[in-house]
């Protein structure tokens, strides 16, 4: 009697064991799964990568003033980044849908790409980077009506550091309302200082 007791006892015992080692495994197993779930979310994006993921047909920007905004952070990217000949072409042309029709019809898309990749190669061998931007206040948008379409005229500065030095240049731009409601970039010109 006694034996068997001892036997019942060691079954006890082991199937203790065993149950703590199950138990202990899975929390183990679901721990690790939790950690590669979070390494796997935290996948870093490039500016790039961020400006190419904005979705302007169904998120455009309402105002001039968010419409300029815009244009100046994907050239930031383009001018500053680096990136894919791919992600070029993506975000050059994500770039043009904020320009307005007759500004687009002024060239063909081959030529725009090749003008905007020549000025960006010259930005990149005289080592400028556009440090910077600052637009216009909203209270400072000056807008007008003329020909039948909406306009507005609004300034953006932007500070060029080449190396340690830095200096600013400022530009005049024009954007019109199309026929979808959306402010859409005329031209620009320097602002002669």
């Amino acid at each position: 009697m006694r034996k068997k007791q001892n036997q019942n006892g060691v079954k006890i015992l082991i199937i203790g064991v065993i149950l703590v080692c199950l138990v202990l495994g899975y929390y183990f197993y679901l721990s690790q799964k939790a950690a590669s779930r979070k390494q796997e979310s935290e996948v870093k994006i490039t500016e790039v990568q961020n400006a190419l993921l904005r979705n302007l047909d169904t998120n455009y920007p309402p105002t001039p003033r968010e419409v300029l905004k815009c244009y100046c952070q994907m050239a930031q990217c383009l001018y500053n980044e680096t990136y894919t000949e791919e992600e070029f072409k993506e975000l050059a042309l994500k770039i043009q849908t904020l320009y307005d029709a007759e500004l687009v019809a002024n060239t063909t898309q081959d030529q725009y790409l090749q003008a905007l990749k020549w000025d960006i190669e010259q930005f990149t061998k005289e080592k400028i980077v556009i440090s910077s931007y600052t637009l216009s206040s909203a209270t400072d948008v000056e807008e007008f009506k003329q020909d039948g379409y909406s306009w507005a005229k609004l300034y953006c500065t932007f500070t060029l550091r080449t190396g340690t030095q830095l200096s600013s240049t400022q530009e005049v731009f024009l954007l019109r309302k199309d026929e979808e409601n959306h402010w859409k970039i005329y031209g620009w010109e320097l602002v002669e200082q």
